[in-house]
């Protein structure tokens, strides 16, 4: 009877056995995180020639898997996030699906033709979605991997551009969304005046596919801002070529863009053009930064 009563009290105890490991691991990973972060803003790791770095590899290869051990650790934790949003992805899925079909119409919109394709369209909705949040955490994996390698006035800058980068994506999808959608898909839908029945897996899978190409156009400004910091690109040469980047943006504008008229095309063209001149002054900026460092 005791012993009863003993495994009895022990899974009533159990969950919240199970829940102090898992606030205790989060608690240690905190921890760890800001050490981390911490001594890789104040401290100054040993410089060293690329050529003095290789033969150092060479001498001692051990050192070569200690990096690789920590490239898998950062990549496993990036994994457990990822799991983590998309499981609570899964709980909003309906609403988002709902949410991505306002611009069509509304779910009642959308005919599937396939027994498989509302659920094929759930799970492909659920995993891009938990992607898409655990984006910022997955870059930020790979900077504590990377950032050892950086000199330090180049870490926090580094480590900046991570909400920098988040934000510029969502205001693409936002832009997509809100502006971009709402004009082309009606125009879509009745060309010619032919009745269109939209199946949900096509209608996701483009909505998904333009908004994670116009996210991407908005990072343009600070790849080059990077690509001036370290001397790839000037801005008298991006000002001097401005009319091959308008021709290069219109040529990825017809391809972005959900429709082939003028109009859906200038209102994807008329912002990237805006973000390249804003990668100019950008660009310049990075120039009279890089000045500075090499006068230092």
């Amino acid at each position: 009877m005791r012993k009863l009563l003993e495994n009895i009290w022990f899974l009533i105890k159990l969950p919240f056995l199970i829940l102090r490991w898992i606030v205790r691991q989060l608690l240690r990973w905190w921890k760890n995180t800001f050490q981390t972060i911490h001594f890789l803003l104040t401290e100054e790791e040993e410089d060293l020639p690329i050529e003095d770095t290789l033969a150092k590899t060479i001498q001692n290869p051990s050192g070569l898997f200690e990096h690789i051990n920590d490239l898998r650790r950062h990549i496993f934790r990036a994994l457990v996030f990822l799991v983590i949003t998309t499981s609570i992805s899964f709980i909003y899925t309906a609403q988002i699906i709902d949410f991505l079909a306002k611009p069509v119409g509304g779910l009642q919109k959308l005919v599937a033709i396939d027994v498989t394709e509302p659920i094929g369209v759930f799970m492909r909705v659920a995993l891009l979605s938990g992607f898409t949040i655990a984006l910022p955490y997955i870059i930020f994996e790979l900077w504590l991997f990377v950032a050892p390698g950086l000199k330090k006035r180049t870490r926090l800058g580094s480590l900046l551009t991570i909400p920098v980068a988040t934000a510029l994506f969502f205001s693409g999808m936002a832009f997509a969304y809100f502006i971009l959608l709402p004009v082309g898909i009606p125009w879509l839908t009745q060309v010619m005046g032919i009745r269109t029945e939209v199946r949900p897996s096509s209608y996701v899978q483009f909505v998904t596919t333009v908004l994670f190409w116009i996210g991407l156009a908005f990072e343009f400004p600070l790849i080059i801002y990077f690509l001036a910091l370290v001397g790839i690109v000037r801005a008298k040469a991006l000002l001097d070529q401005w009319r091959l980047a308008v021709v290069i943006i219109a040529i990825l504008a017809a391809t972005i863009t959900p429709t082939v008229d003028p109009i859906n095309m200038s209102l994807v063209m008329l912002p990237m053009i805006a973000l390249y001149f804003i990668s100019i002054g950008l660009a310049s900026l990075a120039e009279r930064t890089r000045r500075k460092q090499a006068e230092a």
